[in-house]
């Protein structure tokens, strides 16, 4: 019989573990909405607020990682604890990532405020309710260990990519019909690349998610759905 005071020190470094990504993503998804915002009100200083609070995301990247190799050299974790420790620190991987995101948008946003308003600016937003949305969802997959919310990701985030596709369109095209504001132009397309990548890395974590709980690799499989 396994030690009580080890089984209760590995519960307590568990515990601690899932809180740190799910904090780490709260901040995450933040970071994102105040970049978006900075950009649609012009505000500098939100922006500027963004760039300086990824380090703190960074951290918890660093921390994550600590955690787990600690758990996996102390305690030899098996099954759904060892499923744990990996696809947390796989998804504090995707959620640093989604940070630095929110980061490049945020210092788009400082770019874009320096010259005059751009109303075209708007169309960004479907964008990324449908990226805020999926990264939500994502996030609850992991926390509640919701593997078929998990699974659902990828099949909608199609339209998040035909979103894209049709905004970079549109602003490929406001390029060619108004070039003294090709640059602003540019950085919105830049921006919309960012938010379909926000798509991808929040399906990537709904995939950790359930290989977490239903114990399946859905990276190759060409049939996504959980009965």
């Amino acid at each position: 019989m396994q030690n009580p005071h080890i089984l209760h020190d590995f519960d307590q470094a568990i515990t601690a573990m899932r809180g740190e990504v799910i904090s780490m993503a709260g901040k995450a998804r933040h970071n994102l909405e105040r970049a978006v915002r900075s950009l649609l009100e012009r505000n500098e200083e939100l922006a500027n607020a963004v760039i300086a609070d990824d380090d703190d995301v960074d951290e918890h990247e660093r921390h994550i990682d600590q955690l787990g190799m600690d758990i996996l050299v102390r305690f030899h974790p098996l099954a759904s604890d060892l499923r744990l420790v990996v696809s947390s620190m796989k998804i504090s991987m995707n959620l640093e990532r989604i940070s630095d995101h929110a980061t490049s948008i945020a210092k788009r946003a400082k770019k874009m405020s320096a010259s005059y308003e751009l109303q075209d600016t708007t169309l960004i937003e479907p964008l990324y309710t449908m990226a805020d949305h999926l990264l939500r969802d994502a996030i609850s997959a992991y926390s509640d260990r919701n593997a078929v919310l998990g699974a659902s990701l990828h099949l909608r985030d199609k339209e998040l990519d035909r979103l894209h596709k049709e905004a970079t369109a549109t602003f490929g095209t406001r390029i060619e019909q108004y070039s003294s504001r090709s640059q602003d132009y540019l950085h919105l397309i830049l921006v919309v690349r960012s938010l379909e990548r926000i798509g991808d890395l929040a399906v990537n974590i709904g995939e950790d998610a359930v290989f977490l709980e239903a114990a399946r690799d859905l990276r190759h499989e060409s049939d996504r759905k959980l009965a």
